[in-house]
């Protein structure tokens, strides 16, 4: 067949269309393992068809052997292989031999986790977008995170708001199992309300925030550039108990947004093109109308240069006190 987008792959997943081989790239193994599992929905193979295994804990003399084996009194066999950029040099071999010629009544399904050494892996991906099909499923981020979401909780009756979509996004990130159970949680804790109108206090209030604990204030107060407020929160953050490299990697995400913001701003890029090129969803808009009023470029490079120094001092444990190396990255930052 060839390399095709998940998307694509689903779709034909849906009109019952199934390859001989199917190659399942990326980090995101949420919606690989849907994939596997629609196909053992679309061919029902019983106890005696299907062999499944994490690939560095299968017997690979077995599993090859099954996949060129006729199915036993069904149409068609599964072997499922996961995990396969830990296999050695032997089974690999083994393998790109079986993708040369691969039975028809057998449907190989391997996974393959590592986005960089996928890369160096063309032979592999070559044959298997010969004897059937290549997908690709990189973990969602902005936008298509967003719109997952969307559409997950709508699924469910529910209406996200977009500050709601925005704070359940940033937290839990591109991990579209947990996301998921975030999402069941949201259900469960509306199920007595007639309204299903989620907001972003209901999120913080699901996923173990208080309205006065939004693990987002340190991030906001840095993007409005307040710095008074951002001093305030990391004082707060570390006499809490929080991980010095943790309250850092918090400060951070918004100060290298910024920085990407207020260098495209100054090319005289348009709004819609410096949000797309800065990674920004539509709503944060307001970072690129703020931009004249961010710090300099220069305030910008001397920061990342405390960052680099707090990081290090952090994982060597070398730091003597935390907060004058954090609130002297913000001072650095916020120095008209």
């Amino acid at each position: 067949m060839a390399k095709i987008t998940a998307e694509k792959l689903f779709t034909q997943l849906k009109a019952g269309t199934v390859s001989p081989v199917y190659l399942l790239t990326g980090e995101d193994v949420y919606r690989k393992n849907q994939v596997i599992n629609e196909l053992i929905k679309i061919l029902q193979p019983d106890d005696f068809n299907i062999y499944r295994s994490e690939a560095d804990k299968a017997d690979w003399s077995e599993a090859l052997t099954l996949a060129n084996t006729a199915p036993v009194f069904s149409n068609t066999r599964m072997v499922i292989l996961t995990g396969i950029e830990k296999i050695r040099k032997e089974p690999k071999e083994a393998l790109l031999r079986y993708l040369n010629n691969p039975l028809p009544t057998t449907t190989l399904v391997l996974t393959h986790n590592d986005s960089k050494k996928i890369k160096t892996e063309k032979n592999l991906a070559g044959l298997a977008a010969d004897a059937g099909c290549v997908a690709d499923f990189a973990e969602l981020k902005r936008d298509e995170l967003n719109l997952w979401a969307r559409n997950k909780m709508q699924e469910k009756g529910l209406q996200p708001d977009f500050d709601a979509l925005d704070v359940l996004c940033e937290a839990v990130g591109g991990e579209l199992a947990a996301m998921e159970q975030e999402i069941e949680k949201l259900y469960l804790y509306t199920l007595d309300r007639a309204d299903k109108k989620i907001t972003k206090q209901d999120v913080l209030a699901c996923i173990g925030f208080s309205k006065e604990e939004n693990p987002f204030e340190l991030s906001n107060a840095i993007t409005a550039c307040d710095r008074r407020r951002a001093i305030m929160l990391v004082d707060k953050l570390v006499d809490d108990g929080e991980e010095p490299v943790g309250i850092l990697s918090k400060m951070t995400f918004p100060i290298l947004k910024m920085a990407r913001v207020k260098r495209l701003a100054e090319a005289g890029l348009p709004q819609s093109e410096i949000l797309r090129a800065a990674g920004l969803m539509f709503w944060e808009s307001r970072l690129v109308n703020q931009a004249r009023a961010m710090p300099t470029q220069a305030a910008f490079k001397r920061t990342l240069d405390k960052i680099i120094e707090a990081d290090s001092a952090f994982k060597t444990s070398t730091a003597t006190d935390p907060k004058i190396m954090l609130k002297g990255i913000l001072l650095t930052l916020f120095n008209k």
